[in-house]
């Protein structure tokens, strides 16, 4: 596993078109957004395992707000 430091503001970029970038740190909780072509799938690990079973994953909700 690859360890980078970021602070807020600051990215990673991985295969020249998938962009990471740190929006905020809260206590133990970290905001990232995640700018990657339509075709690349992005998904939170849990919801990730959820379809790998074959569970149906939730609905779509915009959190961002």
């Amino acid at each position: 596993m690859l360890i980078l430091t970021r602070k807020v503001g600051e990215s990673i970029v991985i295969n020249d078109d998938i962009k990471v970038t740190i929006l905020g740190v809260k206590g133990m909780q970290v905001r990232i957004g995640i700018d990657a072509p339509k075709d690349v799938q992005v998904h939170r690990e849990e919801i990730f395992k959820r379809i790998q079973a074959g569970s149906p994953a939730p609905e779509k909700h915009d959190d961002s707000q």
